[in-house]
């Protein structure tokens, strides 16, 4: 059971305990702010004796994430069989005082901050309120009116001998005051590190709270395997980034080790996962995951993370992967679709998503036995439901399942036939570059259909990758510049139908709208039907639950 002690700790030993390594920042900290002015008035309540905060320690054997370096100074690592001391609250005020104490220069923002200008003015009263310590000296004093901290606490008795004789005892005393100063500390103990980052977070109670990928980052830390989760995570992503998935937020890569090593995807359940044990799933979890990628990108033809309706779908098919690297054929495949299109379409991880990936665990079970998962909803993809839940939102994962049919299409430019680029980059926002309205939004508005809630609707959308496309369309009629690209583009046709649009069927050239949403959404339907595994709840299939992405337990 975890124990708070209440302790003093002499200034005289704080230094000495960060140069030995006893006393140590979790990396879980925040970065060092405190500019020098605020730290040369944290020493001004050190000299005149007045309380600064109680510091809390948390004594542990463990060895974490640690921050070794303040300023240029490299700090060592705790030694072997001693505890360590990590700071969860004080860390700007230990790290104030040890850059005042030794001068450092601290680089920040392109900005250097000259610690070892803080000196004492030995003409102040230090029973007045006029500070003692200020951040640097006074322009156009004399140089004996100070003395630079750094150099009263090295006490050089030739430096002494350059002052006036009268402010000796001056000198002696400021000194005494620092070196004598009792800091109050509470020393957490036998806490685990749930508990000591709880401890942090409460305390910190004005910053974020921590994230489980933190707390995992300084709880795997081992150096003796060399594996450093942020770096480990960072190298991934570069990785991911190279194939336009480097969107992939850290929650799923921790819930990809957590299934494969203990089927642990919930936050207390991977906080909960031994050390060893997370360090050797890792590489595991990376091969599952970059396995997950290369199916999302070539079988499904989602060429991007952003267009993922779910990032955490990397989950459940990375987990498929650790256990069949080879790629799934015959009904394995067909059964693998159909759970991709199943969360999609009933827009499963819209709540309840930590959840509802440890229960598909137990559906991908069942695939990799090639059996038929039991699911809890039915699906609804007949043309009506297109029509009815298809209003365009890009953050909607219901839609983006619709857009992630049509970048399967292997859309192309109706300019010049040329194959679609399709972005990150372009995908952030629901005005982007790749989202064309078919049948424009100014011109519905020229022509009385501004209220039509159809012509936002993803069946009016199509994916382009120029804006040259859109800045040339503008309010016109599809008739108009459609017309204009099959003067130019003699397969014209070909790349309409990569759209699931027909030229001649579907009266783009007569700017029949009505003609035009009812087709599209009965060839979207058409589409989706056959990646689809028919079953019996499927007739009384749901509307899917209206939310962006993924929700929250």
């Amino acid at each position: 059971m975890a124990t708070a002690q209440p302790q003093t700790l002499p200034f005289s030993q704080v230094i000495p305990q960060i140069e030995a390594g006893t006393i140590k920042i979790p990396q879980f900290q925040r970065e060092f702010v405190w500019a020098r002015e605020k730290s040369a008035r944290l020493l001004d309540s050190i000299v005149k004796g007045y309380p600064i905060g109680t510091f809390i320690l948390w004594n542990t054997p463990e060895r974490l994430r640690v921050v070794r370096n303040v300023g240029s100074v490299s700090l060592p690592d705790t030694p072997d069989g001693q505890f360590a001391n990590l700071v969860l609250d004080g860390q700007q005020r230990l790290t104030s005082l040890y850059a005042a104490v030794k001068g450092l220069t601290i680089h920040r923002d392109g900005n250097d901050d000259d610690f070892g200008a803080i000196c004492l003015d030995l003409r102040a009263n230090p029973d007045s309120d006029d500070p003692v310590v200020l951040a640097a000296p006074l322009d156009g004093e004399d140089d004996k009116r100070f003395i630079r901290l750094t150099d009263l606490m090295a006490a050089k008795i030739s430096l002494y001998g350059s002052y006036p004789e009268a402010l000796h005892d001056r000198l002696q005393q400021y000194r005494d005051r620092i070196s004598n100063y009792s800091f109050s500390v509470v020393s957490v103990q036998n806490a685990p590190i749930e508990v000591a980052t709880e401890i942090f977070t409460r305390l910190n109670v004005e910053g974020q709270r921590l994230s489980t990928f933190e707390i995992m980052v300084a709880k795997t830390f081992d150096q003796s395997k060399n594996f450093d989760l942020s770096e480990k995570y960072a190298e991934l992503i570069q990785r991911l980034s190279e194939v336009e998935y480097g969107t992939l937020p850290s929650a799923v890569v921790l819930q990809t080790v957590g299934a494969i090593q203990d089927r642990a995807i919930k936050a207390k359940e991977i906080l909960a996962l031994p050390r060893v044990g997370f360090v050797e799933t890792w590489p595991k979890a990376v091969d599952g995951i970059e396995r997950a990628v290369d199916y999302l990108r070539n079988y499904f033809r989602i060429p991007v993370s952003k267009l993922l309706p779910y990032p955490h779908l990397v989950v459940p098919f990375a987990y498929f992967f650790h256990h069949h690297p080879d790629t799934p054929l015959d009904k394995k495949k067909d059964l693998l679709e159909d759970f991709f299109w199943r969360v999609t379409l009933t827009s499963w991880y819209s709540r309840s998503v930590e959840g509802r990936i440890e229960a598909d665990l137990a559906k991908i079970d069942a695939i990799l036995k090639g059996e038929q998962p039991t699911y809890e909803v039915g699906v609804d993809a007949s043309p009506k439901a297109i029509a009815e839940y298809g209003w365009f939102r890009a953050g909607r994962a219901w839609v983006k399942g619709i857009l992630c049919l049509l970048a399967f299409q292997q859309p192309k430019s109706f300019a010049n036939g040329a194959l679609v680029r399709i972005s990150n980059d372009w995908l952030k926002q629901a005005n982007s570059k790749n989202y064309h309205h078919f049948f424009p939004r100014a011109w519905a508005k020229n022509n009385g259909l501004g209220d039509d809630g159809r012509i936002n609707h993803v069946a009016n959308i199509t994916i382009v990758d120029d804006f040259l496309n859109k800045r040339s369309i503008k309010a016109r009629a599809p008739s108009d510049y459609i017309g204009s690209y099959k003067k130019v583009n003699p397969e014209l046709a070909d790349a309409l139908t990569s759209h699931l649009i027909d030229l001649d069927a579907d009266g783009v050239l007569k700017d029949d709208f009505d003609t035009f949403f009812q087709n599209r959404c009965k060839r979207i339907s058409e589409a989706l039907k056959q990646r689809l595994i028919s079953l019996p709840l499927d007739e009384h299939g749901t509307a899917p639950e209206m939310a962006d992405e993924e929700g929250e337990d």
